[in-house]
This record gives structure tokens, sequence and C-alpha cells, in this order.
């Protein structure tokens, strides 16, 4: 396998941490939590001049590569992709690649391999919100610092609890990537999105009763057109969507309230108490009165 990697002897505040091999084998390959996903190796090139690498093979590991300063270019797939800052690329493990940072203004980057074994699905879905390669997610000092909480641990050392920590942490990382709408609670986001407007019109709702051609007339889409794009997104129809959110409101009721399940129901425009008596045990996988007493809220007769 050709590797080159050509920079200077270091960059002014680089950091980097390399995990042992041993440590890899001994507890993350074999732990029930680190086993999932777990990083391999992590860092921080400030001002990168020169860095250039060039793997003909590609790496074991799966690779992140977000960009907060500067510029720098990615060939993957017979492909180049100029980098700026606020965009960041996946390189998938095994997959030749080069990369470098810009000659007048080299970048400043955040990297880490990781592996695991769900590590592929997790690519898959980075690589869903991938825009030729590089999306463009808005700065955020939550996600440095979330960077910077996983390094700080892990150069702590190598106990099985740091380990897990620092790991789990990750999650959360990696979901300010994929999710970044949520990670910023972007309302512009959610605006723009006919998904997100019909689940907040049916949270408005939630006591009412409504039908497909008025969610779809909320967001002025057609039916057809409405229904796929919602079930593309939450995996769900609109309406069954809606009712999982009747049923999430019904848990706060037989938490906090003494309403009968006939009242409730009511309170979720629902007439046949025992047509959500049924919703409610499909979903819940228990009757609103076997889940009221085992969460301790007080019991009425019905």
């Amino acid at each position: 396998m050709k590797l080159t990697i050509k920079k200077r002897a270091g960059f002014d505040g680089q950091r980097l941490i390399v995990v042992p091999k041993k440590i890899g084998t001994d507890f993350l390959t074999k732990d029930p939590i680190t086993k999932h996903i777990y990083i391999t190796d992590i860092g921080y090139y400030p001002k990168a001049h020169h860095h250039y690498v060039d793997r003909t093979q590609g790496v074991a590991q799966h690779i992140i590569i977000y960009c907060v300063e500067g510029e720098g270019w990615v060939s993957l797939d017979k492909k180049k992709v100029h980098i700026s800052p606020s965009q960041f690329i996946v390189i998938p493990a095994n997959k030749a690649h080069k990369y470098g940072a810009d000659e007048n203004n080299p970048w400043t980057i955040y990297w880490v391999h990781f592996k695991g074994h769900i590590s592929d699905h997790v690519v898959g879905l980075l690589q869903q919100h991938l825009q030729n390669y590089r999306p463009h997610i808005s700065y955020n000092e939550n996600r440095i610092k979330l960077f910077e909480e996983i390094y700080n641990n892990l150069a702590n050392g190598y106990s099985s609890d740091n380990l897990r920590y620092v790991n789990m942490t990750f999650y959360h990382f990696l979901s300010s990537l994929i999710y970044e709408d949520k990670f910023n609670n972007n309302a512009a986001a959610t605006v723009a999105n006919p998904v997100n407007i019909t689940i907040k019109y049916m949270q408005s709702k939630i006591q009412e009763v409504i039908t497909l051609q008025e969610l779809a007339q909320a967001v002025n889409l057609s039916v057809s057109y409405f229904s796929a794009l919602f079930r593309q997104q939450t995996g769900y129809s609109p309406i069954e969507y809606f009712n999982h959110l009747k049923v999430q409101e019904a848990c706060q009721y037989l938490s906090f309230s003494t309403l009968s399940v006939k009242e409730m129901a009511a309170k979720l425009g629902i007439e046949d108490q025992y047509y959500f008596s049924r919703m409610f045990s499909k979903l819940m996988g228990m009757s609103p009165t076997e889940y009221r007493k085992k969460n301790g809220a007080v019991t009425r007769e019905n």
C-alpha cells in the first residue's frame, strides 16, 4: 500500500491522539458499549501549511474531516472536492483518497478516524446528507465543545469508564453532523421543512380530529405528494404520526392527572374510549390503566 504524508515537522498548536491497537483489541472491540462505534485516532491541525496525505488503498477506519478555517481539498472517487470553512467530508474505510491544505490559505481542521459494528451505517447516514461530498454546516460552538470534550477526556488515558464516556460522547458529535437542524434548534430549517411544519400543526391540534386532506392543505401540497414526503422523512403515515402524538399526550395525562380514560380520550378528540384504549395498547404494549398503575399516578374508574 502506498502512503504518502507530506507536511512540515508540525503545525503550531496541533494535537493528535492515536489509540493504541492493544486498547482496541482488548477493550473497544469487545465492550458492549464501545464495540458498536469507537474512535481510533483524533486530532486538530490549525493552519496546516503543506499538509498532504495520499493513501492509495485507504485505511481501515472511516474518516471525518471538519474544516473551520482556511481551505483544502479531498480527492475521492476520482473527484477532487474543494473544502471551505464550515464544511466536512466523510471518507469511507478502505477507499483510496488524497487530501491536502490549500497552499495559500491552508485549512484548520478537526478530524477523527472511527470503526465499529454500526460505523458503516453511520457513514451511510452521513452520506445521505452530503452535497457533492461536502455538506455545509453552520458553525456551532457547542459542536466544537463536544470535540474538545472527547479529545480532553481521551488524553486522560484509557480506563474503561473513560473509553465508554468518550465514545458515547462521540455519538452526540456524529448526531450534530447528521441532524444539524435539531442540534442547532434551527428555526429557519424548521420553517422551510413541510414535515416539521406539519408536526407543529399536529401539536397545536392535538385535541382535535384532523384529516389527511387538512394536513396537506396546511403546507400547500397535494395529498399524494405530502403523504409520500411525510413517510419518507418520518417512517410513518401522517395520521399514524398524529396518533403517536396523541398517545404521547395521553401518557402525560396518565402520569400527572386524575382524568379517567374516557375523559382523556375526549380531550384528545377521540369519542370512542375503547378505540383509544386499543390504539394506546398497540403502541405502548399495555392498556392505559396498566400504564397508569405502572407509572404511579392516581387511578380512577373509567
